[in-house]
């Protein structure tokens, strides 16, 4: 009954899921809405893949990482020069970005996710800002004036790749994997005891989420006309952990909700960009006050909806019992 259940709400979720890909969709044929809207509906899926593929990293792992904006860097270039470069299709683009992205995040994750807390964050910072300098320098991509790139990232594109890494990423939370990666954030001492290979888990989860980041820098490449390096910088890397951070470390659910919250916000104060930075460290301010375990904290919006309805029905049955 409780897989029935399950793939029931599986489903529904589904069927929602294509039915809002197809009103969104009816509407950009029939030119209901503008540019504006479109960027601002692009911007929430990359941010939700970005916010997604960190909360891996960080919210199931326990993997303080601080540079994930190097590997959306890494896929946004890869991408960009498989299409512009070499003239291959924009699907193979997106594949090789997010490959690449793997890659480094294996190439920095290896030798340093035996490091934890503070000198994990500051070595991921550290790689982040060596992919934003030898960008920079690198005459092939444009260097610090940047690559010009054609706008090949259209609304199915950037649907079904943000369902696909919300399908993946939640399939592997709940596997045995999933499960190996959640002990190693609870306690990675107990984890290493119990015969759970945990550097090797840490490293997985950071090649997932970095190949997902690639994928989000390939849709970030071709949705605009231009790249450069100054767009992956810290501030970058910032804004992806507060989707994560705000939304609850270890909720999905809620980095989704915080992405497309922020992404919002960020629209209408995009001419104003101090005063988005202020916003965002007053919201910063205000959570770890008085809600420190982020919006949903390890909860997904779900389980919140069953223990409702659990909490209903016992209400149900207990003025039941009582008027018997």
């Amino acid at each position: 009954m409780a897989i029935f259940k399950q793939t029931k709400g599986f489903w529904l979720s589904m069927a929602a899921a294509i039915a809002v890909f197809g009103i969104i969709q009816f509407l950009f044929m029939n030119e209901l809405l503008n540019i504006y809207y479109e960027n601002t509906l692009f911007s929430i899926a990359i941010n939700i893949i970005l916010a997604v593929s960190l909360h891996l990293i960080i919210g199931i792992t326990g993997q303080f990482s601080i540079g994930h904006a190097g590997f959306l860097a890494v896929g946004a270039y890869a991408s960009a020069i498989i299409t512009m470069k070499l003239g291959l299709p924009f699907g193979l683009a997106l594949i090789v970005g997010g490959l690449a992205a793997a890659v480094a995040g294996l190439i920095i994750g290896i030798p340093s996710l035996r490091l934890k807390g503070d000198y994990l964050a500051i070595a991921t910072l550290g790689f982040g800002e060596i992919v934003r300098i030898f960008l920079l320098n690198i005459d092939y991509v444009g260097g610090a004036s940047g690559m010009r790139v054609s706008p090949l990232t259209t609304w199915p594109w950037v649907f079904f790749a943000m369902l696909i890494t919300l399908l993946v990423i939640r399939n592997f939370t709940n596997s045995t994997h999933g499960r190996a990666c959640i002990s190693i954030r609870e306690d990675e001492i107990a984890s290493d005891a119990m015969g759970i290979n945990t550097t090797y888990y840490k490293v997985t989860a950071f090649a997932l989420g970095a190949f997902f980041a690639g994928v989000a820098g390939g849709l970030f490449a071709h949705n605009f006309y231009i790249i450069q390096p100054s767009n992956f910088g810290f501030l970058k890397s910032f804004d992806i952990l507060i989707f994560v951070v705000l939304g609850g470390l270890g909720s999905m659910s809620g980095a989704v909700i915080a992405a497309i919250l922020l992404t919002i916000i960020s629209t209408f104060l995009q001419d104003y960009s101090e005063t988005r930075m202020i916003i965002y460290s007053l919201v910063l301010i205000v959570m770890m006050l008085y809600r420190p375990q982020g919006l949903l904290g390890t909860k997904e919006i779900t389980s919140l909806f069953k223990k409702r309805r659990s909490v209903d029905g016992g209400a149900t049955n207990d003025s039941k019992n009582t008027v018997a």
